[in-house]
């Protein structure tokens, strides 16, 4: 599990997936969320607007990222 530091106090999750290196483009973060491919906290998530905050945890492709406050 990898932990992605973030300034502020959320990030959306189209975001945090290219900040973590999850996808390569927003618009493949696009598509994989809409395409029910990502989970958030252990449930997929088809919102790619969704604000995560520190604690929450993302999965895509088996890999999962935990976000944390900088």
């Amino acid at each position: 599990m990898t932990e992605v530091y973030i300034k502020g106090d959320c990030i959306k999750l189209d975001a945090l997936l290219k900040f973590a290196n999850l996808v390569c483009s927003g618009g493949e973060a696009k598509l994989r969320i809409a395409g029910g491919e990502v989970q958030v906290n252990g449930a997929v998530c088809t919102m790619r607007g969704k604000k995560l905050r520190a604690g929450d945890r993302v999965t895509l492709d088996g890999q999962t990222v935990t976000v944390r406050a900088d």
